[in-house]
């Protein structure tokens, strides 16, 4: 089965109303598919924190380098919660299967870097999941070279004027919606640099975008798990076909596998897997 397929089979699994609250039989069985998933290359850490009242999991897959090292791991993180009403394929089914296939990618062929894997949960509830996780990581003085969120990958289109932007920096992108963006803060504008570069020499379009200011001057830049690790001072970026900036599916019934350009998902999974490689070389 090659990369395109999987990445649809993860889908077909992921896609479903999967609210914590108002749709949890679809939240658990979402719950049971990761613990599967992981848990077929290795040891599966469930890292829980409380909400509401209710007990919540974020799931960990740690994978070791390929050498010996004291080098901190990269973050690769995606959430699996979802809105009501929608079965959120493209927010964030799409994050998850990539998730998912980059896990198997590096499990056969390691970094000289460790990778730390990450589903969290309650993003929709304004990263609640990441921003425990965050603030933990930084109570224990653990360090992280970087810090990816995967946040909807695969919406494309070619149409002009298919691609809206935050004011202040509407002119200087392109109008047409058919890339991937690396958005980072202030720290990270080498390697967003780096890994537009890579994705673009994969095949797939790219642009990045640097941020003072943990992205306060432009809130939607924010809108997803990278936020709390920029307030808690690490290098960190969101990956992103840019979301409700040009998928009108966004938080709809409407957000359905069948609206997904499969081919651009699986071109946003390879300028990954290239980039991560690359720049683990390099460091």
């Amino acid at each position: 089965m090659n990369l395109k397929a999987r990445l649809k089979g993860h889908l077909e699994q992921i896609v479903r109303d999967r609210h914590p609250y108002f749709s949890s039989g679809g939240h658990f069985y979402v719950q049971q598919y990761l613990c599967e998933q992981f848990q077929q290359w290795g040891k599966l850490e469930t890292h829980e924190f409380s909400f509401n009242g209710e007990t919540h999991k974020n799931y960990i897959f740690n994978l070791s380098a390929d050498r010996a090292t004291d080098h901190p791991p990269i973050i690769l993180a995606a959430h699996y919660d979802g809105v009501p009403g929608t079965a959120g394929a493209d927010d964030n089914a799409t994050g998850v299967a990539v998730l998912l296939e980059l896990i198997r990618e590096f499990v056969d062929n390691p970094l000289p870097i460790p990778l730390r894997f990450i589903a969290f949960d309650l993003e929709e509830y304004g990263m609640i999941g990441s921003e425990i996780y965050a603030e933990e990581l930084k109570e224990k003085r653990e360090k992280v070279s970087l810090m990816f969120s995967l946040e909807m990958l695969g919406y494309c289109s070619q149409e002009p004027n298919s691609q809206v932007y935050p004011p202040l920096i509407e002119n200087f992108y392109p109008n047409t919606g058919n890339f991937i963006a690396f958005v980072g803060n202030l720290g990270t504008t080498k390697e967003a640099r780096f890994f537009a570069g890579e994705m673009r020499k994969s095949g797939t379009p790219s642009e990045w975008l640097s941020v003072p200011l943990s992205g306060n001057l432009l809130p939607e830049t924010r809108l997803s798990d990278h936020s709390p690790f920029w307030d808690q001072g690490y290098k960190a970026m969101m990956v992103t076909d840019t979301s409700f900036l040009r998928n009108p599916n966004y938080h709809q019934p409407s957000d359905s596998i069948e609206t997904l350009d499969l081919d651009f998902l699986t071109g946003v999974c390879e300028g990954l897997i290239a980039g991560l490689r690359v720049f683990a070389n390099q460091e």
